[in-house]
Protein backbone atom coordinates (compact mmCIF):
# COMPACT_ATOMS: atom_id res chain seq x y z
CA UNK A 1 0.00 0.00 0.00
CA UNK A 2 0.96 3.62 -0.84
CA UNK A 3 -0.53 6.19 1.50
CA UNK A 4 0.39 9.91 0.67
CA UNK A 5 -1.66 10.88 3.95
CA UNK A 6 0.89 13.23 5.80
CA UNK A 7 1.80 12.71 9.42
CA UNK A 8 1.36 15.18 11.76
CA UNK A 9 3.18 16.59 14.43
CA UNK A 10 2.11 19.45 17.26
CA UNK A 11 4.11 20.45 19.80
CA UNK A 12 3.60 23.94 22.54
CA UNK A 13 5.93 25.96 20.23
CA UNK A 14 8.50 25.15 18.22
CA UNK A 15 10.39 22.34 19.96
CA UNK A 16 8.56 19.64 18.03
CA UNK A 17 10.53 20.56 15.43
CA UNK A 18 13.46 18.24 16.89
CA UNK A 19 10.98 15.68 16.46
CA UNK A 20 10.44 15.92 13.03
CA UNK A 21 14.05 16.09 11.64
CA UNK A 22 14.46 12.45 13.37
CA UNK A 23 11.45 11.44 11.38
CA UNK A 24 12.72 12.90 8.14
CA UNK A 25 15.95 11.40 8.49
CA UNK A 26 14.18 8.05 8.88
CA UNK A 27 11.17 8.61 6.96
CA UNK A 28 12.43 11.29 4.52
CA UNK A 29 9.57 9.82 1.76
CA UNK A 30 7.02 10.72 4.29
CA UNK A 31 4.52 13.61 3.88
CA UNK A 32 4.19 15.84 7.19
CA UNK A 33 2.30 19.06 9.31
CA UNK A 34 3.65 20.25 11.95
CA UNK A 35 1.67 23.39 14.13
CA UNK A 36 3.84 24.89 16.85
CA UNK A 37 1.38 26.25 18.95
CA UNK A 38 3.87 28.76 20.18
CA UNK A 39 1.21 31.31 21.24
CA UNK A 40 0.42 29.13 23.71
CA UNK A 41 3.75 28.17 24.89
CA UNK A 42 5.16 26.67 27.17
CA UNK A 43 2.38 24.20 28.06
CA UNK A 44 4.43 23.11 31.39
CA UNK A 45 3.06 25.72 33.66
CA UNK A 46 -0.63 25.22 32.83
CA UNK A 47 -3.17 23.12 34.23
CA UNK A 48 -3.32 19.19 32.99
CA UNK A 49 -6.84 20.72 31.55
CA UNK A 50 -5.73 23.09 30.01
CA UNK A 51 -3.38 21.04 28.36
CA UNK A 52 -5.62 18.30 27.30
CA UNK A 53 -8.07 21.33 25.84
CA UNK A 54 -4.77 22.71 23.73
CA UNK A 55 -3.67 19.07 22.53
CA UNK A 56 -7.25 18.66 21.50
CA UNK A 57 -7.09 21.93 19.39
CA UNK A 58 -4.18 20.61 17.47
CA UNK A 59 -5.36 17.17 17.02
CA UNK A 60 -8.28 17.99 15.36
CA UNK A 61 -6.96 20.82 12.76
CA UNK A 62 -4.42 17.99 11.97
CA UNK A 63 -7.54 15.44 11.07
CA UNK A 64 -9.23 18.39 9.76
CA UNK A 65 -6.03 18.74 7.16
CA UNK A 66 -6.54 14.33 6.86
CA UNK A 67 -3.54 13.32 9.06
CA UNK A 68 -2.93 9.75 9.23
CA UNK A 69 -1.48 9.77 11.94
CA UNK A 70 -0.22 12.11 14.88
CA UNK A 71 2.93 12.66 16.76
CA UNK A 72 2.40 14.57 20.31
CA UNK A 73 6.18 16.35 19.62
CA UNK A 74 5.71 17.17 23.14
CA UNK A 75 6.70 15.71 26.58
CA UNK A 76 4.43 17.93 28.67
CA UNK A 77 1.22 17.00 26.27
CA UNK A 78 2.44 13.20 26.03
CA UNK A 79 2.41 13.22 29.62
CA UNK A 80 -0.58 15.15 30.54
CA UNK A 81 -2.94 14.14 27.29
CA UNK A 82 -2.03 11.22 25.36
CA UNK A 83 -4.21 8.06 27.17
CA UNK A 84 -7.28 11.31 27.19
CA UNK A 85 -5.86 11.97 23.41
CA UNK A 86 -5.81 8.14 22.40
CA UNK A 87 -9.58 7.39 24.00
CA UNK A 88 -11.33 10.17 22.17
CA UNK A 89 -9.41 10.06 18.30
CA UNK A 90 -9.28 6.73 16.36
CA UNK A 91 -5.66 6.45 14.47
CA UNK A 92 -2.55 6.04 15.86
CA UNK A 93 -1.51 8.98 18.57
CA UNK A 94 2.17 8.52 19.08
CA UNK A 95 4.01 10.05 22.66
CA UNK A 96 7.08 10.92 23.72
CA UNK A 97 8.64 10.85 27.23
CA UNK A 98 11.80 11.38 28.70
CA UNK A 99 14.09 8.95 27.45
CA UNK A 100 14.96 7.62 31.46
CA UNK A 101 15.03 4.01 30.37
CA UNK A 102 18.18 3.59 27.84
CA UNK A 103 19.71 6.72 30.79
CA UNK A 104 18.99 4.21 33.89
CA UNK A 105 20.21 1.21 31.61
CA UNK A 106 23.25 2.50 31.25
CA UNK A 107 24.81 4.67 33.97
CA UNK A 108 27.68 3.82 35.82
CA UNK A 109 27.04 6.30 38.70
CA UNK A 110 24.07 5.38 39.16
CA UNK A 111 22.70 9.16 39.21
CA UNK A 112 21.00 10.38 36.26
CA UNK A 113 20.26 13.98 35.30
CA UNK A 114 16.67 14.85 33.82
CA UNK A 115 15.95 18.21 32.65
CA UNK A 116 12.56 18.81 31.81
CA UNK A 117 9.03 21.28 32.23
CA UNK A 118 7.30 21.36 35.30
CA UNK A 119 4.42 19.82 33.81
CA UNK A 120 6.16 16.63 32.92
CA UNK A 121 8.26 16.36 36.32
CA UNK A 122 4.93 16.72 38.09
CA UNK A 123 2.88 14.67 36.00
CA UNK A 124 2.02 10.89 37.38
CA UNK A 125 3.19 9.14 34.07
CA UNK A 126 6.75 10.47 34.64
CA UNK A 127 6.32 9.82 38.60
CA UNK A 128 5.42 6.33 37.58
CA UNK A 129 8.02 5.61 35.24
CA UNK A 130 10.77 6.40 37.73
CA UNK A 131 9.38 3.68 40.16
CA UNK A 132 10.77 1.58 37.65
CA UNK A 133 14.10 1.78 38.55
CA UNK A 134 14.29 1.81 42.22
CA UNK A 135 18.48 1.93 42.52
CA UNK A 136 18.71 4.85 40.36
CA UNK A 137 18.86 8.26 41.57
CA UNK A 138 17.31 11.01 39.51
CA UNK A 139 18.51 14.14 39.77
CA UNK A 140 14.96 16.14 38.06
CA UNK A 141 15.24 19.90 37.19
CA UNK A 142 12.45 21.62 35.90
CA UNK A 143 13.78 24.05 33.06
CA UNK A 144 12.36 27.46 34.24
CA UNK A 145 12.33 29.95 31.59
CA UNK A 146 14.51 27.77 28.98
CA UNK A 147 11.16 27.07 26.49
CA UNK A 148 10.17 31.03 26.73
CA UNK A 149 14.02 32.35 25.72
CA UNK A 150 14.03 29.82 22.60
CA UNK A 151 10.39 30.91 21.52
CA UNK A 152 11.83 34.36 21.53
CA UNK A 153 14.77 33.59 19.65
CA UNK A 154 17.01 33.85 22.79
CA UNK A 155 18.82 30.68 22.01
CA UNK A 156 22.28 31.87 22.21
CA UNK A 157 21.45 35.02 25.17
CA UNK A 158 23.84 35.27 27.98
CA UNK A 159 20.83 34.89 30.10
CA UNK A 160 20.02 31.94 28.62
CA UNK A 161 23.64 30.00 28.79
CA UNK A 162 23.82 31.64 32.67
CA UNK A 163 20.24 29.84 33.13
CA UNK A 164 21.32 26.74 31.81
CA UNK A 165 24.74 25.99 33.92
CA UNK A 166 22.72 26.85 37.06
CA UNK A 167 20.51 23.92 36.23
CA UNK A 168 23.04 21.34 35.53
CA UNK A 169 26.55 22.71 37.72
CA UNK A 170 24.46 20.46 40.49
CA UNK A 171 23.87 17.46 38.70
CA UNK A 172 27.35 17.47 37.65
CA UNK A 173 28.40 18.07 41.20
CA UNK A 174 26.41 14.96 42.11
CA UNK A 175 28.11 13.06 39.83
CA UNK A 176 25.57 12.01 37.19
CA UNK A 177 27.21 10.30 34.07
CA UNK A 178 23.82 10.55 31.97
CA UNK A 179 21.62 13.59 31.21
CA UNK A 180 17.79 13.20 29.52
CA UNK A 181 16.82 16.06 27.64
CA UNK A 182 12.93 15.72 28.57
CA UNK A 183 11.72 18.18 26.00
CA UNK A 184 11.80 18.38 22.68
CA UNK A 185 13.07 21.89 22.66
CA UNK A 186 16.03 21.22 24.86
CA UNK A 187 18.65 19.14 21.79
CA UNK A 188 18.33 22.95 20.50
CA UNK A 189 20.53 23.47 23.55
CA UNK A 190 23.46 20.92 22.78
CA UNK A 191 25.92 23.81 21.61
CA UNK A 192 25.76 25.76 24.85
CA UNK A 193 26.26 22.11 27.11
CA UNK A 194 29.03 21.33 25.32
CA UNK A 195 30.39 24.16 26.26
CA UNK A 196 30.67 23.17 29.73
CA UNK A 197 29.19 19.59 30.25
CA UNK A 198 32.47 17.25 30.78
CA UNK A 199 33.27 14.74 28.20
CA UNK A 200 32.07 11.74 30.27
CA UNK A 201 28.25 12.74 30.57
CA UNK A 202 26.03 11.44 27.71
CA UNK A 203 23.49 13.16 26.75
CA UNK A 204 19.96 11.63 25.74
CA UNK A 205 17.14 13.08 24.23
CA UNK A 206 13.84 10.86 22.60
CA UNK A 207 13.62 12.29 18.93
CA UNK A 208 15.47 9.09 17.07
CA UNK A 209 13.30 6.41 19.41
CA UNK A 210 10.24 8.49 18.56
CA UNK A 211 10.96 7.90 14.82
CA UNK A 212 11.41 4.55 14.37
CA UNK A 213 8.70 3.97 16.81
CA UNK A 214 6.49 5.88 14.56
CA UNK A 215 7.90 3.57 11.29
CA UNK A 216 7.18 0.23 13.41
CA UNK A 217 3.11 1.75 14.34
CA UNK A 218 2.34 3.03 10.04
CA UNK A 219 4.37 -0.54 9.38
CA UNK A 220 2.06 -2.47 11.11
CA UNK A 221 -0.64 -0.96 10.10
CA UNK A 222 -0.46 -0.41 6.37
CA UNK A 223 -0.30 3.66 6.36
CA UNK A 224 3.45 3.80 5.11
CA UNK A 225 4.02 5.64 2.02
CA UNK A 226 6.02 3.70 -0.58
CA UNK A 227 6.54 5.30 -3.51
CA UNK A 228 9.81 6.33 -2.89
CA UNK A 229 9.08 9.67 -3.99
CA UNK A 230 10.42 12.74 -1.42
CA UNK A 231 7.89 13.73 1.23
CA UNK A 232 6.60 17.20 1.52
CA UNK A 233 6.74 19.11 4.94
CA UNK A 234 4.39 21.87 6.01
CA UNK A 235 5.15 24.04 8.97
CA UNK A 236 2.76 26.24 10.80
CA UNK A 237 2.73 28.08 14.30
CA UNK A 238 0.45 31.24 15.62
CA UNK A 239 3.04 33.28 16.74
CA UNK A 240 6.54 34.54 14.86
CA UNK A 241 6.98 32.78 11.46
CA UNK A 242 10.88 33.94 11.41
CA UNK A 243 11.09 31.97 14.83
CA UNK A 244 10.36 29.17 13.43
CA UNK A 245 11.97 29.72 9.64
CA UNK A 246 15.29 29.87 12.07
CA UNK A 247 14.90 26.46 13.29
CA UNK A 248 13.78 24.46 9.65
CA UNK A 249 16.21 26.02 7.51
CA UNK A 250 15.58 24.82 4.11
CA UNK A 251 13.29 22.46 5.21
CA UNK A 252 10.28 24.02 4.74
CA UNK A 253 8.92 27.90 4.47
CA UNK A 254 7.08 28.71 8.11
CA UNK A 255 3.35 29.57 8.12
CA UNK A 256 0.86 31.54 9.81
CA UNK A 257 -1.69 29.43 11.77
CA UNK A 258 -4.77 31.31 12.48
CA UNK A 259 -6.10 29.94 16.07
Amino acid sequence: MNNTQPIGLFDSGIGGTTIWRSLHNLLPNENTLFIGDSKNAPYGQKTKEEIIQLSKKNVEWLLNHNAKAIIVACNTATTNAISELRSSYDIPIIGIEPAIKPAAANTKTGKVGVLATQGTLNSKKYAEAQTLYPNIEFINQIGFRIVQLIEDGQLYSKELESLLRSYIDPMIEKDIDYLVLGCTHYPYLLPILNKFLPEHINVIDSGDAVAKHTYKILNEANLLKTDNQPGYAKFYTNKDEAILQSFIADFGIAEKLDF
